[in-house]
């Protein structure tokens, strides 16, 4: 029982992180552009340079 006491707490915590975290990405703009940067793995310039 005493080990609820102590990890109720740590769960709740370690969910309010993830939801600070989420909103700082959002408003830090990390989700503007999903598009390109899933799509600039495709090209590589390495492959252009032979």
């Amino acid at each position: 029982m005493g080990v609820l006491l102590f990890l109720i707490p740590l769960a709740v915590l370690i969910a309010l992180l993830g939801v600070i975290g989420v909103f700082w990405s959002i408003r830090n703009n990390q989700f503007d552009d999903l598009k390109s940067q899933s799509e600039k793995i495709l090209y590589d310039k390495n492959s252009e340079q032979n």
